[in-house]
């Protein structure tokens, strides 16, 4: 039974993403033949594109959902962070930009000929702690003002102080939704949910041969972290919720899978929403697979709207 939520439950939710953004570029181009120089195509490019990457991109999701999204997040102080900075505040998204001169804003350049990707380029380095320590304090001012929190973990070392982060929105009592990355999960002790894919969880748990092994595996690490909840994502086989009351399996609900690029964003950015405006995650999460299923028929980095969710 899918939980009914009503458009203003959800317009009233606040919902705050902290994280790893990035400018995510495409250059689209004609390829007629291959270089002379070296045995690769030649594109001529005929048309660029800039989109919402990373954190910028959850809380874009979030915002599309019909929510009110802030975006609290460090960047460089280059032509790519002005860039990503004015996208972001388009969309109507509250930005808090912390910038660090000494770092490059992670920008993914694609270039895309004949309808594929040819090659996917990243500029990117690690931010320095002193403007992380900013975004601490940016955080806890931003804290009381929002119902859900949600961080969302790239791995590009904006999130060094997330367990300070985490223990301020604890005890605030705000849910908080995690997006994991890397094969230490310490750093996330004591967050509400995290949402790991089969392989992130199987960097940290390792492989598992059966079900009654991956839920035996699952509960001990959520135990161990003191997480209320773990939520795997299995792309074709759905998604399941690991808890004190057991396990709750959806079924994916995809009919033709078209690019699963940014689906794990739209998860976790409607479960944010809903959970912000007050269902529990045993609600929100057959709501979650339904916008994952949504967004992976469309091309790129996608959203899923409050008609699309409940049509």
């Amino acid at each position: 039974m899918t939980q009914a939520i009503s458009k203003e439950q959800i317009a009233a939710a606040r919902v705050l993403v902290v994280g790893d953004v990035m400018l995510d570029r495409y250059w689209y181009g004609a390829v007629d033949r291959i270089s002379p120089e070296a045995p690769v195509p030649v594109v001529r490019i005929t048309r660029e594109e800039e989109r919402n990457g990373g954190a910028a991109n959850v809380a874009f999701n979030a915002l599309t959902l019909g929510a009110q999204s802030s975006l609290l997040t460090v960047v460089g102080d280059d032509e790519a962070s002005h860039k990503l900075e004015s996208l972001v505040a388009k969309t109507g998204i509250r930005t808090h930009f912390g910038r660090d001169a000494g770092m490059k804003t992670t920008v993914k350049l694609r270039v895309i000929g004949r309808q594929q990707q040819l090659i996917r380029l990243d500029f990117e380095n690690t931010p320095k702690n002193e403007v992380l320590a900013g975004q601490t304090a940016a955080f806890e001012s931003l804290l009381p003002q929002h119902d859900a929190v949600l961080f969302s973990d790239y791995g590009k070392g904006g999130l060094a102080h997330i367990p300070d982060m985490i223990a301020r929105a604890r005890a605030l009592h705000k849910p908080i939704l995690i997006d994991p990355k890397g094969s230490d999960y310490t750093r996330y002790q004591n967050a509400t949910v995290i949402t790991p894919n089969r392989a992130e969880l199987q960097q940290v748990i390792g492989e598992w041969s059966s079900e009654a092994e991956l839920r035996e595996k699952a509960q001990n690490l959520r135990q161990h972290l003191g997480l209320n909840a773990l939520l795997l994502t299995r792309s074709e086989e759905g998604m399941t919720l690991f808890d004190a009351d057991g396990e709750l399996h959806v079924s994916a609900q995809a009919r033709e899978v078209f690019d699963v690029t940014g689906a794990g964003d739209t998860v976790i950015a409607t479960m944010a929403t809903l959970v912000g405006a007050g269902l529990s995650l045993r609600q929100a999460m057959p709501l979650a697979n339904r916008a994952g299923g949504i967004v992976v028929g469309k091309f790129g980095t996608a959203t899923v709207s409050y008609e699309e969710l409940f049509a």
